[in-house]
């Protein structure tokens, strides 16, 4: 059975009945192994694990059509993405420094600020933010300076989009991976066309190498 290890979530490889499901890591038992796992506790948690990269590549093959196409994982401590061209791998990416925890941070800030992502419009200009931990910071200055905290919430948001945008080389369609699919304001910060593919594109990638063995 495989499965993907991200910072706190186990997920369950799909069968005819049972879909893709993510469960807390607490809840697995000590003595746990994935049979192939990928992320960052993946090589202490399974038999086998593979790098995330290779793991989004094989994902992103059986899911996206297009022979030249730029996919984009943001995931809860960095971000990391894949570019193809005549459906052979052209370049790749991965920035734990400058994505660090955004996805965890944007998480945490709907759930400090009590803000639903779905309800926020999509502000006319952003922040400069390279960091999500160190950005959090420009979120409590525009505060102070009297801007409304949902106004700085999504100013801070589509500067984490435009840094990501830019770290995948500025395409202008972007395929997303992630548990930030989910997020509309984060997908509308963008300034090019984004196909969301969901959080389980990882997990795609597994089960293409278990299928390749």
């Amino acid at each position: 059975m495989a499965h993907r290890t991200a910072k706190s979530w186990i997920l369950r490889r799909p069968t005819a009945d049972q879909p893709p499901r993510v469960l807390p890591t607490r809840d697995l038992d000590r003595g746990f192994r994935a049979d192939l796992a990928t992320g960052h506790n993946a090589a202490n948690r399974s038999r086998r694990s593979v790098n995330e990269l290779i793991a989004l590549a094989r994902g992103g093959e059986p899911l996206i059509t297009d022979p030249d196409f730029v996919l984009l994982d943001c995931g809860s401590r960095d971000i990391k993405f894949i570019r193809y061209e005549n459906s052979r791998i052209a370049d790749m990416g991965w920035n734990a420094e400058c994505g660090a925890s955004m996805g965890f941070t944007i998480e945490l800030l709907s759930t400090y600020y009590d803000l639903d992502y779905a309800t926020v419009p999509v502000p006319d200009r952003g922040f400069s933010v390279t960091c999500g931990v160190l950005g959090m910071s420009r979120i409590f200055d525009a505060v102070i300076a009297g801007a409304s905290e949902t106004e700085a919430v999504s100013r801070f948001v589509r500067g984490i989009a435009m840094n990501a945008y830019r770290f995948a080389g500025s395409p202008e369609t972007l395929y997303l991976s992630g548990g930030l699919c989910d997020n509309p304001l984060f997908i509308g910060s963008f300034p090019c066309k984004v196909i969301p593919l969901g959080r389980f594109v990882l997990l795609t990638g597994l089960l293409e190498i278990i299928k390749q063995k």
